[in-house]
């Protein structure tokens, strides 16, 4: 199952004018450089903002997202064709061999089942070469990022050509630690069209993050801060022996 602000098409259609600061990607593409990697594979690509980012700079990626709606509104980008596009997860990925792996945004904290979540760094680990990385954020559960997550700081109205004004608003459903649930909210003015969609992420610890990569054969090399928000991420750089 896809959270519908990824997996509706209507929604799909607006996540980047809601999000158009992606400033956060900006760390990602230059350990692309500082790692030489020629072969990178995005996990949870979306709609695709960090894989095009990549191949524009001659790049060869595979983008995977759950979501086809994403998937569909990524192909259709300019420079959507440079870009394998799969519509499915880490765990049933075509042979390869990339040079660096990766999962912005909220894409690991989005993998709730501890199983699963095994399976996708496994996945991505089968994916790179030897030598190869796995770079990802998440955020560190001490900052409490959810109780700043309300109407009233996130409430907003943003103008979309070919649909209008859309309102929208963040609000937390249930804190029930490790897990948080929250509901994105969105008003259609052009129809009056009320569409909401739930999510849940997972709060990992810095140590449980780095005693599963070690279970899964990769040697942890650094845990760094990001850059765009400092002292409430890990980004966590892992390679595979």
């Amino acid at each position: 199952m896809t959270d519908e602000c990824f997996g509706h098409p209507r929604l799909a259609a607006i996540y980047d004018p809601l999000d158009p600061d992606r400033g956060d990607l900006d760390a990602y593409v230059q350990m692309t450089e500082e790692f030489g990697a020629r072969q990178v594979l995005d996990i949870g690509c979306g709609t695709g903002v960090f894989a095009l980012l990549l191949a524009e700079r001659g790049i060869e990626v595979v983008g995977v997202d759950p979501a086809q709606a994403s998937i569909d509104v990524a192909r259709a980008k300019r420079g959507g064709e440079r870009v394998r596009w799969i519509c499915g997860d880490a765990t049933t990925l075509p042979p390869m061999r990339a040079d660096l792996a990766t999962m912005t945004a909220n894409a690991a904290q989005q993998i709730l089942d501890p199983q699963a979540w095994r399976e996708t760094l496994r996945g991505a680990y089968e994916a790179l070469q030897p030598g190869g990385r796995l770079v990802f954020e998440t955020r560190d559960p001490a900052r409490r990022a959810w109780e700043e997550w309300n109407r009233e700081a996130s409430y907003r109205v943003t103008e979309i050509p070919d649909v209008g004004p859309v309102e929208s608003w963040v609000q937390v459903i249930e804190v029930s630690e490790p897990l948080v649930t929250f509901r994105w909210t969105y008003v259609f003015a052009a129809d009056g069209e009320v569409m909401t969609s739930d999510s849940t992420l997972r709060f990992r610890e810095r140590q449980e993050v780095e005693t599963e990569l070690i279970a899964q054969g990769y040697v942890v090399e650094d845990v760094r801060d990001a850059p765009d928000r400092p002292g409430k991420e890990f980004v966590f750089v892992a390679r595979r022996p």
